[in-house]
């Protein structure tokens, strides 16, 4: 069991989601990076696939009850163990009664905590993601909540470290073009990879809103509802990129220029309001 004693700005439980049941208007959703949540487990020997924490922006605070092993990955967010730094991207052990405390990331948004075993919440749809859109899956984390926490399956790796770099200081995302390019005018897609965007405050994990140059269209209206994919650049009126992450809703009006190859969604989805990014053709 773990016991939450502070959940940060928002922690979540996150898998790797709900694939497959788009047509039912049920998104993905699941880790935003799903490679550091992928890399957390393997270093725990969990599934690739078990439930975690997803930390945004850190500043949680958890006790243990039982003996665990747990790995942190993703925005390397400085943390201790009863009071002692300890590494990232690493295996580590956590003895019963234990407090981990996770600083905030100097680069990157999401930190991942694994803990061997998984995290054991009931699941929904075949999933225990919190999904912030549909409402789908637990609740986000708050002060005073218990973690059940699965039973370990499989050998221990044997690893005890994954030297992997954290987020860029100016992310580069390769795009490939459409399928909505032809609404916008010849030039839109020169503007949108010659040029950074901005990462607004008004972010999260259905979709990071960009500031920058606007790209203009060449035709007027909307488009009837069609599927959306993560990565998505969907561009709303006022022409300003709505970059679409894991929440996103499964179906969307406003024409997409561009989408984001899938190789880097998850340094996407380590974007924090503030940094520049740019976009280059894949």
């Amino acid at each position: 069991m773990i016991e939450v004693l502070r959940p940060g700005p928002l922690a979540t439980v996150q898998d790797l989601g709900r694939p497959g049941l788009a047509e039912l208007g049920v998104p993905v959703s699941g880790a935003a990076d799903a490679a550091a949540l992928t890399l957390a487990n393997r270093l725990v020997g969990n599934p690739e696939g078990a439930a975690a924490l997803e930390l945004t922006l850190g500043g949680a605070r958890l006790r243990f009850a039982r003996p665990s092993w747990v790995a942190l990955t993703g925005a390397p967010a400085p943390w201790t163990l009863d009071g002692r730094p300890s590494p990232v991207n690493a295996p580590c052990f956590v003895p019963a009664g234990a407090t981990v405390d996770v600083g905030v990331p100097a680069r990157g948004l999401r930190t991942y905590l694994a803990v061997r075993g998984g995290i054991a919440v009931e699941p929904v749809l075949g999933s225990r993601a919190t999904d912030l859109l549909s409402g789908l899956g637990p609740a986000p984390l708050a002060a005073g909540d218990r973690l059940p926490v699965g039973e370990a399956a499989g050998e221990f790796p044997e690893v005890d470290v994954a030297p992997v770099p954290g987020p860029p200081a100016d992310p580069v995302l390769h795009v490939v073009p459409g399928p909505r390019d032809d609404w916008f005018a010849p030039g839109a897609l020169a503007l949108l990879t010659g040029s950074p965007y901005e990462v607004t405050s008004q972010s999260n994990r259905v979709g990071v809103r960009l500031a920058g140059p606007v790209l203009p269209r060449t035709r007027e209206g909307e488009l009837p509802s069609e599927g959306m994919v993560t990565g998505a650049l969907q561009i709303p009126p006022n022409g300003l990129p709505i970059l679409f992450l894991t929440d996103h809703p499964t179906t969307g009006g406003y024409p997409v220029l561009a989408v984001v190859t899938t190789p880097d969604l998850p340094l996407a989805a380590q974007l924090r309001p503030g940094d520049h990014v740019r976009f280059r053709l894949a």
